[in-house]
């Protein structure tokens, strides 16, 4: 009797230790913060653009998007923002397989660049959400990314910082916090983040000045030869060739035999979507390693390598790379081949996107 007493008391102490910790977790003191924000507003978007009758107050929403883009109290702990996982100086993308999130729990895929949305289509690895609006919520309710259990609760929380209440104000008008305010505001500030001045947009423009010889023939091989374009919506010549990703196209590469994870068939429970993914945009894709929805690909080098002989007969995998007979390509790229792809994927980096002041994190450094 008395060892089982000692067993329920040893439970219960159990039981207070983890509702305690869990406690403790979800209510630490919020964090002083010092902003550094220009006097006037960032130019998100501007008058010459298809927002022109209202983008001051876009611009306005789009600033205070930016403070909770950082802010670490959109998190349980007060320990994770949106830019732990999608950083700028990264192209808004991570430089590990998998993100560290909450409690240093790590997430199910490799961080997708946040960039170019506004034209994008479906979002994520599986195109579960096409609104970026919503996008921006999914990582706060998340177990493993932010940790927050009721978001009713995070107005409040925001509220009561002071820094929230001038932001709020100039964006909507007054300081009431939603959930709506804040999707709305992060969204609008996502939207904004684009890559455009890169190399090959110079290109796209005319001038073709930019590329060099080598450079030229890797964009030949990527467009032509290989037919890279038709997956990742390239193609043309000057004016034309985005690489955008082509917006809802999911695809199963042949990355495995056998699926691990269903892609996007995890959300449709349709077979044939089983194992494809989104196919990224390919703006800054020099910069965002690793690549692959699970990271498994260190270095563009590897990347080709799987396209050159590594490409598995996975149930779905796409007819663009199969052969004849139904059997996966080998298409064999040679070293000089590869080194001129590589070469051409390097001219879409966009430099001024990642080191852009109004893209970059507005609290100042303790």
């Amino acid at each position: 009797m008395k060892k089982r007493s000692i067993g329920v008391l040893a439970i219960l102490a159990m039981v207070i230790v983890i509702y305690s910790c869990k406690k403790n977790t979800s209510s630490e003191p919020l964090k002083s913060a010092s902003l550094s924000l220009p006097a006037t507003t960032d130019v998100y978007y501007p008058t010459n653009t298809f927002f022109s009758t209202n983008s001051d107050s876009l611009n306005r929403v789009a600033t205070l998007g930016r403070v909770l883009f950082y802010d670490s109290h959109l998190s349980l702990n007060n320990a994770v923002s949106c830019e732990s996982c999608h950083k700028q100086a990264l192209a808004f993308a991570d430089n590990v397989s998998f993100s560290t999130g909450y409690q240093g729990m790590q997430t199910k895929r490799n961080s997708l660049a946040v960039s170019n949305l506004s034209s994008s289509g479906t979002l994520f690895w599986d195109g579960r959400e096409n609104n970026v609006n919503d996008l921006a919520l999914r990582p706060l309710t998340n177990h493993v990314e932010m940790g927050i259990e009721d978001a009713n609760t995070l107005p409040q929380k925001l509220g009561a910082l002071s820094y929230y209440n001038d932001l709020f104000i100039k964006a909507f008008g007054d300081n009431q916090v939603t959930m709506i305010r804040i999707s709305s505001a992060l969204g609008t500030f996502i939207n904004a983040i684009s890559a455009t001045n890169s190399r090959l947009d110079q290109f796209n423009k005319g001038n073709t000045s930019v590329f060099s010889a080598l450079e030229l023939e890797g964009k030949m091989l990527f467009d032509t030869k290989y037919n890279c374009a038709s997956c990742h919506n390239g193609g043309g010549g000057i004016g034309g060739g985005g690489y955008t990703g082509g917006g809802f196209s999911f695809l199963d590469i042949g990355l495995d035999n056998s699926y691990a994870d269903l892609g996007r068939g995890e959300v449709t429970g349709v077979s044939t979507d089983n194992g494809t993914f989104k196919v990224p945009d390919l703006h800054n894709v020099a910069i965002t390693a690793p690549y692959m929805h699970d990271g498994r690909y260190k270095t563009l080098s590897e990347v080709l390598d799987h396209y050159s002989h590594n490409i598995q007969g996975s149930p779905n995998l796409d007819i663009r790379l199969r052969d004849n007979t139904g059997n996966p390509i080998q298409m064999n790229i040679s070293d000089q081949e590869k080194q001129a792809i590589i070469a051409f994927l390097n001219t879409l980096t966009d430099y001024t996107m990642m080191t852009d002041p109004k893209f970059s994190n507005p609290f100042k450094a303790d």
